[in-house]
């Protein structure tokens, strides 16, 4: 774990951080781009309108995924109360969990001296701050493809040969992506007792749920968890593979590029979820907020896969 990747300072500017989750999120992005802006003319796209399409569903797919994580995660009254009463927010990474001073409590927490708890510091603008991570895919791509729907159809480009050649490209990123996911710390995994098991460091946010639950003590190294970040990261990788080098050179009509992507996807999501334990979105504490929208992605995938459209001629990468 490595929130902090590095940092240095300028003149006149001062310190220069470089957040590991922003950081690697930044380079999924770019390596997206590229390599759709490079495939582009490969099947008559053209790279300006490409270049366009990746700046906007940039940033709308940001937008979508910090709305999905505000109001679906379980983190929207936090994010309120960080704003009008910061004393009601758990200090998740306190060092303490009972404090008389606010320098006990480590990390720039305050400490509330008539409960004897750490929290937060008044932020009213915690909702914005993406680089400390809370970003959830399925909002990102929600919004992102509405915003591609929309530029095509203006641009009277055909919306799934777009899909095609930016499916395998978002998996590339996601690989990215998720290896930020696992430095800063996040989206982690149940604990198990395989070979496979990581520690995060005492006094992280994994750490602060098993001591909060009572599984260990007070400076006592946490028990080992399933490195969900990094399953996700690996399979991203083994599917992005799978789809640009096998799928997308046979494909037989379009939409069926962007549906291998996303049924594949879809699978790998779900069971990731069964492993991860950190706090988001659950309903009636069985299944994800993730695992409900992957089963749609893949009705909609199989739909892709299957349909049957007289106006698509074969796209046969060269």
């Amino acid at each position: 774990m490595k929130p902090l990747l590095f940092k240095f300072a300028l003149p006149w500017i001062g310190d220069v951080t470089f957040p590991a989750y922003f950081t690697f999120l930044t380079l999924g992005l770019l390596f997206a781009a590229i390599l759709t802006v490079r495939e582009a003319p490969k099947l008559g796209l053209d790279r300006d309108d490409i270049i366009d399409i990746n700046l906007y569903m940039t940033i709308f797919g940001v937008i979508g995924a910090r709305i999905l994580h505000v109001f679906v995660d379980g983190h929207f009254s936090d994010y309120v109360n960080l704003c009008v009463d910061p004393a009601r927010v758990p200090a998740v990474d306190a060092l303490v969990r009972h404090c008389n001073t606010a320098s006990e409590c480590g990390y720039e927490y305050l400490c509330d001296t008539a409960r004897h708890v750490c929290h937060p510091k008044r932020d009213c603008f915690a909702w914005a701050k993406l680089w400390q991570g809370g970003l959830v895919y399925y909002g990102g791509l929600i919004l992102a493809t509405a915003y591609a729907v929309y530029y095509t159809r203006k641009a009277k480009i055909r919306f799934l040969r777009v899909a095609d050649l930016a499916a395998p490209a978002i998996l590339l990123g996601l690989f990215f992506g998720r290896l930020g996911c696992y430095l800063n710390g996040c989206c982690y995994g149940k604990v198990t007792h395989s070979f496979l098991g990581v520690r995060f460091p005492i006094g992280s946010s994994p750490w602060r749920v098993q001591y909060e639950a009572h599984q260990i003590h007070a400076g006592q190294a946490m028990l080992p968890v399933h490195p969900t970040q990094l399953y996700e990261s690996l399979g991203c990788l083994l599917l992005f593979g799978v789809t640009y080098f096998l799928v997308r050179p046979w494909k037989r009509q379009e939409g069926q590029v962007a549906g291998a992507c996303l049924l594949l996807y879809a699978f790998l999501r779900i069971g990731v979820e069964v492993l991860r334990d950190d706090d988001r979105g659950v309903l009636l504490g069985v299944i994800s907020t993730s695992q409900i929208l992957s089963a749609g992605g893949i009705a909609l995938a199989l739909w892709l896969l299957f349909r049957k459209d007289p106006l698509t001629t074969t796209q046969t990468a060269s």
